[in-house]
């Protein structure tokens, strides 16, 4: 019987790693590209979200959904980036459209979100101190007003991506100068839960059997003859605001009150 040295074993072993390496290079970017892969990753991480939310029981003291859609529709819903992740799932049945970047990484987003019912817009938020129509963010401000008009609730991510986190855009702002309606500070938190501390905001993965808790702020109106200084006040105040609804979610979930 011939036996095979542990060197003899790696040798022959580097050119069949190197082959399969060579092969998934080439074949990665098609699925990337796939629609038919991406739907059903999409549909795979919604199938998982639902998961989540149905193993995680709700913390007592989380904000009354139904409630504050029936009283504030249609409104501005605002989140932080990476703590938005279950807001489809836990949210009441009703009518939303969600703003998402027209990132080729946001994609992925846009499609779990229309698992959920929710219609999609992709466009920019507008950067801090920046205003939103110099950032190609125009055409999405006049469709989000029309689904406002239109009757829907608005779903947007406050921050703006690869900005300074935790820091409202002025492109919700703006939103709610032009429609009229309120925007809602909202959070949902779960007990247990992974922080990817590497990304640049802290994106929050929640996990199952655990506490959940939902939070949601008091409703911020911007007048329709807002100025710049009154603009800027609105921003700081939503800041504020979603921070500590935030702050209370992560809190209510892990049983601090």
């Amino acid at each position: 019987m011939t036996h095979t040295s542990d060197a003899e074993g790696q040798a022959r072993g580097r050119p069949e790693k190197r082959l399969m390496k060579s092969v998934w290079q080439r074949i990665r970017k098609p699925l990337a590209e796939s629609a038919g892969v991406k739907n059903l990753l999409a549909s795979a991480i919604a199938g998982t979200l639902r998961f989540v939310v149905r193993s995680n029981r709700r913390a007592e003291g989380s904000a009354d959904l139904p409630k504050v859609l029936k009283e504030n529709a249609p409104a501005i819903y605002a989140l932080w980036h990476g703590q938005h992740l279950l807001a489809p799932v836990v949210a009441p049945q009703g009518r939303y459209t969600a703003l998402v970047s027209r990132s080729a990484d946001a994609e992925l987003n846009a499609l779990v979100a229309a698992k959920f019912g929710v219609e999609v817009i992709r466009g920019s938020g507008g950067r801090e101190g920046v205003d939103p129509r110099k950032k190609g963010g125009v055409r999405a401000l006049i469709q989000l007003k029309r689904a406002v008009t239109d009757g829907s609730n608005v779903v947007m991510i406050a921050d703006i991506p690869h900005g300074v986190p935790r820091s409202a855009g002025l492109g919700i702002i703006t939103l709610a100068r032009l429609t009229g309606r309120p925007i809602v500070p909202f959070a949902v938190a779960t007990s247990k839960r992974k922080v990817l501390e590497r990304s640049w905001d802290k994106t929050t993965i929640n996990l199952p059997f655990g506490r959940l808790a939902v939070i949601t702020g008091e409703p911020i109106h911007v007048p329709a003859d807002a100025d710049d200084t009154a603009m800027e006040t609105a921003r700081r105040t939503l800041t504020d605001a979603l921070n500590e609804s935030t702050l209370r979610a992560y809190n209510l979930a892990d049983g601090n009150r």
